[in-house]
């Protein structure tokens, strides 16, 4: 047994690298031994793996697909209910790309409520929510969404989050200097945000909301100087009134690095203490913004002023909704900002495993119901599952992430919705969406650490984890590790698959990531075994 105090034993369970879901107990859904219920036997070096210690009580579930004839390759418990971790983003991902379409656009307006005067507007500017996952926060100069192999929005809980190089007010500023250029340089009035596009629910957590900016958290990257000084802190965006303190002290190359961070209850004074090893590379936190609304109208405010454009107003306080219209009928767009395609967003959702993104994915499709509420963008899913010939019975879902603890999926639907994806002209953009083992994503470190890295650069596959601790046995309880996308079969063939273990365990954070790497290491024997069947 471990030594390892219960604090820190609870936070690694949180490093979960980008394949990370959620902390809920583990779950066992039954036992089984890994055994082919049909289609071709599991060959010894997959069972070997299935054989493990820490596996003794968990149960596997595998369904693998000739994705030309359909034929079953492997076959075990398929239609029954595992705990999915974020291979429930291709179910979430799947209905918001069907329902808005790949090549969808966000534009984000800005209207004049009021009457000009020469360059000066008597009235409001409002900012009207579109639901833009990065409102050009990502967006590279050739026109991509940024992401990196462990993403921002993980930095309190995964060692090596980094930042994407993008100004994550590079959209505002462009509206701003969209404002200026429509002959407005004093706003004799208020700005505010329009939020009505939706409203969320406690089910989904993260929470969307229809205006976000940097994911709706602050960046906090410490670097370490000298043992005995004080370390150097970086933080992003830099929003009023926003405050960010440090006490971090650098401590002797080897030593621990041991950061946390505290927030005033609004979240706005901003606190990072503890230590960072002389030998440390710059590490990253983060903080969330609690009042979105309240925080994208002041970063709108300050990019006015740096494009020349004065608000009367104090740049700083709540919303003021009471400044929002009924109507935009009689107003004047002065502005707006207009994202890449949903199509680039879903891939940053899917190579990462972006949680708010997915959970956002909920109420986009609601909104293309015509609702602003987010749990009718179920119904809109499961409408979808239906057109597509899927059994929406065979998955449970209350949040876009594969994070709440009723969310259960089987492998057949999720090999469906894959297999779907191969026979529409989005069949390729799809796929490129996913994760590529051994290559980019949170897929990119999976064969870290082994000699070999079978099926390297030939699976596209979303990962899943759901891990917690057991404090009877002073372990990590392993709920889910799964896995599901595509096997390059050879001669431009493809098999669907999806493979996951649920009741696992393992004594300590290293563990957890040999665990990752077995599901990644079965993957790429599947794909072999499925080239040297066509071959």
């Amino acid at each position: 047994m471990s030594s390892t105090p219960r604090s820190r034993r609870f936070r690694a369970a949180a490093l979960l690298t980008s394949l990370a879901t959620v902390l809920v107990p583990a779950l066992t859904l039954g036992t089984a031994a890994p055994a082919a219920a049909h289609g071709d036997e599991l060959s010894a070096e997959i069972r070997a793996i299935m054989a493990k210690p820490g596996y003794e009580h968990a149960q596997w579930g595998l369904l693998e697909r000739d994705g030309t004839t359909g034929e079953v390759i492997h076959s075990q418990f398929p239609d029954q209910f595992f705990l999915p971790g974020s291979t429930a983003k291709l179910l979430s991902v799947s209905g918001a790309w069907h329902a808005l379409g790949g090549d969808h656009e966000f534009t984000t307006p800005v209207q004049a409520v009021g009457q000009q005067n020469g360059s000066a507007l008597d009235g409001n500017l409002v900012l009207i929510g579109q639901g833009d996952l990065t409102m050009g926060g990502r967006t590279a100069p050739d026109g991509s969404v940024s992401y990196t192999p462990i993403d921002h929005t993980y930095a309190n809980d995964v060692p090596g989050a980094t930042l994407t190089p993008e100004d994550p007010l590079a959209g505002l500023d462009l509206i701003a200097r969209q404002v200026r250029d429509a002959g407005l340089t004093r706003i004799d009035g208020d700005v505010a945000v329009d939020t009505r596009l939706f409203s969320s629910f406690p089910g989904l957590d993260p929470t969307p909301t229809p205006l976000i900016v940097n994911d709706n958290v602050i960046d906090l990257l410490t670097t370490p100087t000298a043992p005995g000084q004080s370390a150097q802190l970086t933080w992003r965006p830099q929003v009023a009134p926003y405050q960010v303190e440090s006490t971090v002290r650098t401590v002797a190359a080897g030593s621990p690095t041991d950061l946390t961070v505290s927030a005033s209850p609004d979240g706005t004074r901003i606190t990072v203490s503890g230590t960072i090893a002389a030998d440390a590379p710059p590490t990253l936190r983060i903080s969330p913004v609690q009042d979105p609304a309240a925080f994208g109208r002041t970063a709108l405010i300050e990019a006015l002023g740096r494009a020349g454009v004065t608000v009367t107003a104090s740049p700083t306080g709540p919303n003021p909704t009471d400044k929002v219209p009924d109507s935009y009928d009689g107003t004047r767009r002065v502005a707006a900002y207009v994202s890449p395609v949903y199509a680039k967003y879903a891939k940053l959702i899917l190579k990462v495993s972006h949680n708010l993104g997915a959970n956002l994915a909920i109420c986009l499709m609601a909104v293309t119901a015509g609702s602003h509420q987010c749990e009718n963008g179920f119904p809109v899913l499961n409408e979808f599952l239906r057109g597509a010939g899927i059994d929406p019975t065979q998955a449970q879902l209350l949040d876009g992430r594969g994070g709440n603890p009723v969310d259960r999926v089987t492998p057949r639907i999720e090999t469906d919705i894959v297999n779907y994806w191969q026979n529409t002209p989005e069949a390729a953009r799809f796929r490129d969406a996913l994760p590529i083992l051994g290559v980019d994503g949170s897929l990119a470190g999976a064969c870290a650490g082994c000699p070999t890295c079978p099926g390297k650069g030939k699976v596209w596959a979303k990962p899943g984890s759901v891990v917690g601790e057991d404090g009877l046995n002073q372990r990590l309880a392993v709920g889910a590790q799964t896995l599901g996308g595509y096997l390059d079969a050879g001669h431009g063939r493809l098999n669907t698959f999806y493979l996951a273990v649920n009741g696992a365990s393992t004594p300590d954070i290293e563990g957890f990531l040999d665990e990752i790497n077995d599901l990644a290491r079965i993957a790429g024997l599947l794909q072999q075994e499925a080239e040297a069947r066509n071959s």
